[in-house]
């Protein structure tokens, strides 16, 4: 393992505690490398897409990428895999593989 720093389990667990930002990082893990970035407009949400974008501005993309699991454009309007995406992996594609056992708002 490297001598680099890793972010804690609870770290990623935090990263993961919104549907949101799970639904973010999942389809950042679900996408081929040549389509991104992933604008967030295109993301399915629950609540009011005007409210989830800017639940996305002020709070969502700043702690996803201050984990270095996303980098955001200027604007804010599309995201690709971070630095340290591939630390969140596992548990990311743990989710994806267990989706049809999970219940609907978790993924």
């Amino acid at each position: 393992m490297s001598t680099e720093a890793v972010t804690s389990f609870d770290t990623h667990l935090d990263a993961l505690g919104h549907v949101d930002r799970r639904r973010l990082l999942l389809a950042l893990l679900n996408v081929e490398e040549a389509a991104l970035p992933i604008e967030l407009d295109q993301l399915e949400y629950e609540a009011a897409e005007s409210d989830v974008l800017l639940s996305f501005h002020h709070s969502h993309l700043p702690k996803l990428e201050d984990l270095g699991f996303v980098d955001a454009d200027p604007d804010g309007h599309s995201v690709t895999r971070g630095p340290r995406f591939e630390e969140i992996e596992p548990l990311l594609e743990h989710l994806d593989t267990h989706r049809d056992r999970l219940p609907p708002d978790w993924v």
